[in-house]
């Protein structure tokens, strides 16, 4: 699958995000878990996708089935303030 910059750019934004699942990236942007980090290692300097890495490897949020039913949104409610 070819991506925009744009694309490529939400991809890595939304894969750094904890409370965005890989589902939602997969439905979005046709990349399962697997093809995701093979994105991101391409992507990402190594230092960044080591880093990246042991950050989601094994968050619960990061998975729908893991995640507890309270998460209903992919982002913490102050991470958007609008003014």
């Amino acid at each position: 699958m070819i991506l925009s910059e744009s694309e490529e750019s939400r991809v890595i934004e939304m894969a750094w995000e904890d409370r965005t699942p890989f589902e939602a990236i997969e439905d979005q942007f046709g990349l399962d878990e697997k093809a995701l980090i093979s994105f991101m290692r391409t992507k990402l300097k190594s230092g960044s996708f080591k880093l990246w890495r042991s950050r989601v490897t094994g968050r619960k949020t990061k998975h729908l089935k893991l995640r507890s039913p309270e998460i209903d949104r992919a982002y913490c409610a102050t991470q958007y303030k609008h003014r």
